[in-house]
């Protein structure tokens, strides 16, 4: 905590530095963008993006992982469900955010179900390839040994398959979230009336680089909250019965 509190502080002193030589309309010091933050606050523009914005995230987030984890698994439980899906997952995996989302909104309308849908559809493949490995990994011996004891199927999978796929899931959380909060933004810049992406855009159209920044920095704070609050405690946790390698 105290080595990411420094270099935020550093990168901090560089802006000031960096934001006294520079003309303040192309970068703004840390207090004006400060100020910025305190209007948009004051008229509550900010907090109301945001709130449309993260409920976007959760959305195709949740969608995203429960389709993803799901396919993923069956994928490495099962070689047939790997054959067919394969080449499409490859397709997603290598086909430009953008074009999804310009397709959704083409075949679907610019509404949101095409926004939330073209970002969970950009998140699926992650979740798809991690937890497929996961699959595959998993210890034959213990399904052996749940034979054995005639465990029932949720109880092998709630005390067999979901530990060991637990790790592999938090990846996929970690990597998809980073991934979902860019989208989104993206998204909102294209074709909704609303969000941060939306507020970041008509900055841009006005110039506005205090502005830009009063929307944009706020949105980086709290992804960095929910990953030192949230992803990563929960990926340690799933991940403390692994042997943690020698530090030197």
């Amino acid at each position: 905590m105290a080595a990411r509190l420094g270099s935020l502080l550093a990168l901090l002193v560089a802006w000031q530095i960096a934001a006294h030589f520079a003309n303040p309309r192309l970068l703004p010091s840390p207090l004006a963008v400060l100020d910025a933050i305190r209007v948009q606050v004051g008229s509550g523009a900010l907090l109301a993006a945001l709130a449309v914005t993260i409920a976007r995230v959760v959305a195709a987030f949740v969608l995203a992982m429960a389709v993803g984890s799901a396919l993923g698994y069956a994928m490495g439980r099962r070689a047939w469900l790997d054959q067919w899906f394969d080449a499409p997952v490859v397709v997603l995996l290598n086909l430009p955010a953008l074009v999804i989302i310009v397709l959704a909104y083409i075949w679907i309308g610019l509404n949101e179900v095409a926004a939330i849908g073209a970002v969970a559809l950009n998140k699926l493949p992650n979740a798809v390839v991690t937890l497929r490995e996961g699959a595959r990994t998993l210890d034959v011996g213990l399904d052996e040994m749940a034979a054995v004891f005639g465990f029932s199927k949720w109880k092998r999978f709630r005390h067999v398959i979901l530990p060991q796929l637990a790790p592999f899931f938090a990846a996929a959380t970690r990597s998809g979230l980073s991934l979902v909060w860019k989208i989104v933004l993206v998204v909102e810049l294209l074709g909704r009336p609303n969000g941060v992406g939306f507020e970041i855009g008509s900055a841009f159209q006005l110039f506005d680089v205090a502005t830009l920044l009063a929307y944009a920095l706020p949105f980086t704070a709290l992804m960095l909250i929910v990953e030192s609050t949230l992803v990563q405690p929960f990926e340690r946790h799933v991940s403390r019965w692994r042997p943690r390698p020698a530090r030197a």
